[in-house]
């Protein structure tokens, strides 16, 4: 068999003598690729409000994580210290506008994505201070088994996990879109010079973004925590959450779940049909193969504005 019918014919006919079976790799590749559109929807909504990468958002997956998890190690009932996991991010979210945020308005870009790798960093570091760097199991009561439909077998987590992720998408969404605060965010996002001259309050603004992105990092955190455990290389799946950014569009928040789902599915099914032949590990290395392509001829990514500038 030439290398070409390895590639193309192989598969297809592996498709065929076992369709339940990719099925259920797809339906796996749409799960994953959800729980990635969770974490990206983190990067949408700080660049939709400043315009700037918020390179600490992994960091603040795993912070959340890394606070529910000590707090129910402490003795905290499961309710409660979601709770209080939450008002610690939305406290944090404060702080970010007042120390970080506030002295850099009207800065350049590059700047406030430089104070954002200083956050991270410094969140990193933080966080391992207060609760250790060991792994911690996270375990809130979301059910792990898995169920078999039509010979196609599903992991609830997983399910649940995507479910929550698509709920959340499609109110933020709304949100965007719908609301007062949505079309202020947007505002403050093309020019915040004339958003305050408007009247739309700046601080308050970014104190909102960064609660909500918050929160959004706190359901990340507890999806991934429970799936893989709370360990500080949790902070490393932004990187995945990159080319999803880059496929979507950075402003988009339908484009976090689309881009998520083809990075998800296409990954799951490259590392299965394709991975044997070239010795495996597909995963590690689709997503960017993807997002180079698309910066190459669609840069502003699949609901991104094109960018037209006079010369």
């Amino acid at each position: 068999m030439s290398l070409l019918e390895q590639l193309f014919v192989a598969p297809i006919k592996d498709v065929g003598s076992n369709p339940a079976f990719f099925v259920e790799v797809v339906i796996g590749g749409i799960l994953a690729g959800l729980l990635y559109s969770l974490v990206a929807l983190g990067f949408v909504l700080i660049f939709k409000a400043s315009g700037v990468f918020n390179f600490a958002q992994g960091v603040m997956v795993l912070f959340a994580a890394l606070t529910l998890v000590g707090l129910i190690e402490r003795g905290m009932p499961v309710w409660l210290a979601l709770i209080a996991t939450t008002v610690v991010m939305v406290l944090l979210a404060v702080v970010i506008e007042r120390v970080v945020l506030r002295p850099l308005v009207n800065q350049e870009h590059i700047i406030l994505f430089m104070a954002t790798i200083g956050l991270n960093f410094f969140l990193e570091g933080f966080g391992e201070m207060v609760w250790g760097a060991n792994v911690k199991k996270l375990d809130i009561g979301l059910p792990d088994k898995s169920f078999i439909v039509k010979g196609v077998q599903i992991n609830q987590l997983e399910l649940t996990a995507a479910l929550t992720a698509g709920i959340l998408v499609a109110v933020l969404a709304i949100f965007f879109q719908k609301t007062r605060i949505g079309r202020a965010l947007r505002a403050v996002a093309d020019d915040h010079e004339a958003a305050l001259s408007i009247g739309i309050p700046l601080k308050t603004i970014w104190i909102i973004v960064w609660a909500v992105s918050g929160i959004v990092a706190i359901v990340a955190g507890i999806m991934w925590g429970a799936k893989s455990g709370v360990q500080f290389s949790l902070s490393l799946i932004a990187l995945k959450a990159l080319p999803v950014l880059i496929l979507g569009g950075f402003e988009s928040v339908p484009g976090a779940i689309v881009g998520g789902l083809i990075i998800g599915v296409g990954e799951k099914i490259g590392e299965v049909y394709w991975g044997p032949l070239v010795g495996g590990a597909i995963e590690n290395w689709f997503a960017y193969v993807v997002a180079l392509v698309f910066l190459v001829f669609r840069p502003q990514g699949l609901f991104g504005e094109k960018i037209i500038e006079r010369v």
